[in-house]
């Protein structure tokens, strides 16, 4: 995992909410929010929580996938510290 702190991110992607299916790219790094609520992370080991956010957050959290049920914040996005012409190299799930 690259250092985190001052460092810009990539790429970002647009997260579809879903109960079943994984984060196209693999693991984020962290994960914006653009509309307040709650978000339904899911771990790369498995494990929910369940997080309030305020609109315009990063969350600085390694989601492998937002679920759908319960999620109620709106316009997600997947931060990536790797740069846009490697997105073919994520993490393995």
């Amino acid at each position: 995992m690259a250092v985190q702190g001052t460092q810009a991110y990539g790429f970002t992607a647009t997260i579809t909410k879903s109960d079943t299916v994984n984060l196209p790219y693999g693991i984020a790094d962290a994960v914006y929010v653009g509309g307040a609520g709650d978000i339904v992370v899911v771990y790369q080991n498995g494990f929910t929580d369940t997080i309030t956010c305020v609109a315009g957050a990063v969350v600085p959290i390694r989601a492998k996938r937002i679920n759908s049920t319960s999620t109620t914040a709106t316009d997600l996005h997947a931060l990536y510290y790797r740069p846009e012409g490697n997105r073919d190299q994520v993490t393995t799930l």
